[in-house]
Parts: C-alpha cells; sequence; structure tokens
C-alpha cells in the first residue's frame, strides 16, 4: 500500500514530464526516428496512446536495454524480464509466484505483458492507474527488484552505454526518472498481440478448423460475458469464487479500495496466449488449463461478493471441455513470442 501511495504521489510529476521532455528535445535539436503505433483491425481505441510520449525507435530501444537490465535491481539478478519471458508471452514461466531478491517470492502470479496501452489500470487488483508509473511497484517493492530509484538513476548515470542511449531518445544526456519509466513504456506500451490464428480469421486471412469453430461456439456460449473480444477481457474486477489462500491473504481489488464488496476481486485476464500463461489465476493455483475448467464446472464457491453469473458455475460437457481448449490454442500468438523486437538486446 505504501508503494501505492508513493507512486501515486508522482504520478502527476511524471506525466508533467512528457511536456518538459519533449521542450527539451527541440531545444538540443536532436532528431528521432518515429515509429508508427497500428491499432489491430477490430481492436478498439487505446487508453494509453503516445501523445505526451512519442514513441520513436530510440526511445523503445532504451526501453528495452532497461527492461532487460539487472542493474534496475538492488542485487543485479532480478531485471524486468527475470519475471515476464518472451517465449512464455511475457509471464513467469511454469511458476506459481515469481522469484525475487534475496530468495524471496512475490504475492502474486507475474501476468503475461501484452496490449497493456488498452487497460485502464495495471495489475490485477487495480492498483497502479498509468502504465508510465507502473514500473516503480516491482522496481522498489523489497520482494521484487527492492531497488530504491534515485539508486537507480545513479547506477545507469555511471554506466557509460546510457548517456548517449538518453540523448538518442530525449535529445540530452541527463538520466531521470521521468525518461527512464517513459522510454520503458514506450518498450512494454509497444507489444501488441494480435496475430494469433484468431486474429486471421477474423480478417478473413485463415478459417477455424471444424474443432476450433465448435470451441468458438462454447466460448461464445459461456465465457465470453466476462473475456469479451478482441482483448479477451472486459476489465472489470470479479470475485471467482476461488478460497483465499491461507498463506498469502491476498483480499485482491480490497487492497485498494478499502471496499467490502471488492474483496476477492480480481481484475478479468485476457485469454489471449492462456494456453503459454500457466499457472493460472492471481496466486498460480491452478498449473494446467484443465484445472481451471475444473473449478468453473464445480469447484466455485459461494460468498457475499461471489460474481452473480458464477452462482451455479459453469457447467460443462467433456465435449465442451475438449472444444474450448482446442479453441483457446487459436488465441497463442507465435509470432509475438518470437517477434525478435521485443528479445534481449545482443
Amino acid at each position: 500500500m505504501r508503494i501505492l501511495l508513493f507512486i501515486s504521489l508522482i504520478s502527476a510529476t511524471i506525466i508533467t514530464g512528457a511536456v518538459i521532455s519533449g521542450c527539451k528535445k527541440e531545444a538540443t535539436g536532436g532528431s528521432t526516428t518515429p515509429l508508427p503505433f497500428s491499432i489491430p483491425v477490430g481492436f478498439p481505441q487505446p487508453r494509453y496512446n503516445f501523445e505526451g510520449n512519442p514513441l520513436t525507435q530510440e526511445g523503445f530501444d532504451l526501453g528495452r536495454k532497461l527492461f532487460y537490465d539487472g542493474q534496475l535491481s538492488a542485487d543485479g539478478n532480478f531485471p524486468c524480464a527475470s519475471c515476464h519471458q518472451q517465449f512464455a508471452a511475457f509471464c513467469t514461466f511454469d511458476h506459481d509466484l515469481s522469484h525475487g531478491f534475496n530468495n524471496q517470492f512475490t504475492t502474486r502470479n507475474a501476468p503475461g505483458l501484452f496490449n497493456l496501452v488498452w487497460l485502464k489500470e495495471l495489475h490485477m487488483d487495480g492498483g497502479i492507474n498509468h502504465i508510465e508509473v507502473q514500473a516503480l511497484a516491482p522496481l522498489t517493492a523489497a520482494n521484487e527488484m527492492a531497488e530504491d530509484i534515485n539508486n537507480v538513476i545513479r547506477k545507469l548515470k555511471g554506466d557509460i552505454s546510457y548517456p548517449p542511449m538518453f540523448k538518442a531518445a530525449f535529445g540530452s544526456e541527463e538520466i531521470n526518472s521521468q525518461k527512464m519509466l517513459k522510454a520503458l513504456t514506450q518498450f512494454m506500451g509497444s507489444m501488441v498481440s494480435a496475430n494469433a490464428k484468431y486474429d486471421k480469421v477474423k480478417r478473413g486471412e485463415a478459417a477455424f478448423s471444424i474443432g476450433e469453430q465448435t470451441g468458438y461456439a462454447v466460448f461464445q456460449a459461456k465465457c465470453v460475458t466476462c473475456h469479451q473480444e478482441p482483448l479477451f477481457t472486459d476489465l472489470s474486477y470479479r470475485n471467482t469464487g476461488m478460497t483465499i489462500n491461507p498463506f498469502l491473504k491476498d483480499l485482491g481489488r480490497m487492497q485498494i479500495t478499502n471496499n467490502g464488496q471488492d474483496s476477492l476481486k480480481f481484475r478479468v485476464p485476457s485469454l489471449r496466449n492462456v494456453m503459454l500463461t500457466f499457472p493460472y489465476t492471481h496466486d498460480g493455483r491452478f498449473y494446467t488449463i484443465d484445472r481451471v475448467l475444473d473449478h468453473y464446472s464445480s469447484g466455485v464457491q459461494a460468498g457475499p461478493t461471489l460474481d452473480p453469473l458464477l452462482k451455479n458455475g459453469i457447467p460443462l460437457t467433456t465435449a465442451e471441455r475438449t472444444a474450448l481448449k482446442i479453441f483457446f490454442n487459436t488465441l497463442t500468438d507465435s509470432s509475438f513470442i518470437a517477434d525478435k523486437r521485443f528479445a534481449q538486446p545482443q
């Protein structure tokens, strides 16, 4: 909670810095290479549009270097990429909770990083309301990267590779937190996943098999209310009837709002790349998609804040479960997880 308050207090300063950085760029006469940001066919307008943080090749490259740089963590072992691995759609492969500083574990299952500019809030509890400050939460969390922002800036200033990159991106060799966070936003905000087979079908470039079409029909009948296309989430917060983890004691959205009606509510996750992003749920308690389907079929627990849509669970026949899994495979974006633009710089 202290981290979230800190982030809220500096949000306005960082956002204002966009204008300042832009002015400095013009004053120094630097030039950058604009990068286009294309909204995929069928997608809504993003909530973040880079107006105050123009997307450039130089800013993107700086953000990529920062994303993979262990210097952002206290002991150098935990860059952003340590919890967000590209081959797993930028989640933590095969771990319910990620590893952090000093042999600690995080308290949430790391989500995949893609289509972030469409989110109205970030984190599973919506505790961060602006993408440009999101990185401060893991960076300063004692059980994650465990750093101090001023110390990170000191380390970057002492690294001879960074001043020219900051100058290329922002027109000056000055290194500060505003520029660092803006560069990270350019990189992570560019992570768009919209080229799975599902998308190709929607664009008329491919066709579903009979099994995929059957699964899509089951999805539309039983899942689409919460997992709305094309993002495959409605961005709402819901209690899906899971018992509270007795070790983590995570109350979800309620920890942000202090409203009892939000107890055990977490943001509906996107189903894009769902076959890559196991384990599932906020605490990673389900290691397979079958266990998730088991939960919705017969494991939903009643409670005062249970989502009304799940009062009777989601009954699924064996055939429907099989069809759903076939359809879920069409949401895997192979080109995204193999895109060299997002890979670790060599």
